[in-house]
């Protein structure tokens, strides 16, 4: 006796969520439309023909490199000036943000101990998160603009403006990398009497060390770009003589820069995968 199959049942064609889909997708139009009128967004612009042939006499500069030994020894003087730019504002950035973050964050207070924390170190709590967002929400680019004309042309400038944005930002993701971590050490030895700078480095910095470690090396990756891009402004390193070789119009020397540029961003890159793993 053979049992009768049933035909199977057709699947479906049509994705059960598309209504949703569409109207997601019409909703972002919607709210991008208005943006790209504000903002003048044009790219068909660069197609006209004007336009398209001051475009490829540009870029034809660039061809070939210029790969003379003076001129690359003045380059790679300039790399490494932009290194330096980046570690020493990273140096500096570290100096204001590791106390504004044991001032900021909440598992060392010792009045919060009975749950409340008092008014005299809760107000400057909040006034050092307060400071850290006057910090970070200043870009380096401004900052560097206002140093350059307080203490003139060059290196100096950039490493203040990098010290300053990157100790803002530095500060408030450590603050919340060691109050997202578990407190139960840090507690027991605030409890038992132990000092709030014992507490942080036996109880809260042994657990959130890796963690900590791996945004700081992510972050001198990040003031590396910066340190260039801040050149362009007179923050001295790679980016300033790149600024001046394309008001020369030189294309073939920023052709080499741009390749240098990319890999040293390239290496920072590999180093700062290597740390990681590393300390991971």
């Amino acid at each position: 006796m053979t049992v009768a199959t049933l035909p199977s049942p057709r699947p479906t064609l049509r994705d059960p969520a598309w209504r949703g889909r569409v109207t997601w997708a019409l909703l972002a139009l919607l709210l991008l439309w208005p943006a790209l009128v504000l903002t003048e967004f044009k790219p068909w612009v660069m197609f006209e023909p004007g336009t398209l042939s001051s475009t490829l006499k540009f870029l034809g500069d660039f061809f070939p490199p210029k790969i003379e030994a003076e001129f690359l020894w003045l380059v790679a003087r300039e790399t490494w000036r932009t290194v330096a730019i980046a570690t020493a504002g990273m140096a500096l950035a570290l100096l204001l943000a590791i106390p504004l973050t044991l001032l900021s964050v909440r598992v060392l207070s010792v009045s919060a101990l009975s749950g409340r924390m008092a008014l005299l170190p809760a107000s400057l709590r909040q006034a050092v998160r307060w400071l850290l967002i006057l910090l970070r929400s200043v870009p380096e680019l401004i900052w560097a603009l206002v140093f350059v004309r307080v203490v003139g042309l060059g290196p100096t400038a950039g490493v203040l403006a990098i010290a300053l944005t990157y100790s803002g930002m530095l500060g408030k993701v450590y603050g919340e990398i060691l109050e997202s971590g578990d407190s139960h050490a840090t507690v027991s030895l605030l409890r038992n009497g132990s000092g709030r700078l014992q507490a942080f480095f036996y109880g809260l910095l042994p657990q959130n060390a890796a963690e900590l470690t791996s945004y700081s090396v992510y972050r001198w990756e990040c003031a590396i770009r910066s340190s260039a891009v801040l050149g362009f402004v007179g923050a001295g390193g790679l980016g300033q003589q790149m600024d001046a070789s394309m008001k020369m119009f030189n294309g073939s020397e920023v052709s080499t820069m741009l390749l240098v540029f990319m890999a040293l961003v390239w290496l920072a890159d590999q180093a700062s995968a290597w740390l990681r793993k590393a300390l991971g």
